[in-house]
Order: C-alpha cells, then sequence, then structure tokens
C-alpha cells in the first residue's frame, strides 16, 4: 500500500512534509491558524458594518 505524502506549496516550489524541518511544520499551522481567524474577522466585520448600516437607517427614520 502506498502512502499519499502531503505536499505544500511555496512561492511555486512544491515541498513534501518530510522535506520539512519540525519549525517549518510549525510555522504551516500558524498560518493555517491565522488564515482562518482573518477569515472569521472579515465575516464578522461585514456583520457589524450591516448592522451599523441597518441602526443608521432606522436612525434617519426616526428623526424624519
Amino acid at each position: 500500500m502506498t502512502e499519499d505524502k502531503k505536499v505544500i506549496t511555496i512561492d511555486e516550489v512544491e515541498y513534501t512534509e518530510d522535506q520539512l524541518s519540525d519549525e517549518a511544520k510549525t510555522c504551516i499551522n500558524h498560518i493555517g491558524s491565522l488564515d482562518q481567524k482573518i477569515a472569521s474577522a472579515q465575516f464578522n466585520l461585514m456583520q457589524l458594518q450591516g448592522g451599523r448600516e441597518f441602526f443608521m437607517a432606522k436612525l434617519k427614520e426616526n428623526l424624519e
């Protein structure tokens, strides 16, 4: 049975997991985690901006 090696591409160069140092693997894990947090923060910001727009419209309605 052949084992599929995980391949990661950095700057158009492919690396297999066994070519990476433990420190490089840790950096890759941090980058993945940070990418998820950035995406979540962007999603939350969209919600916050939408909520602010909603309440600003309600305020303007109320002031008329």
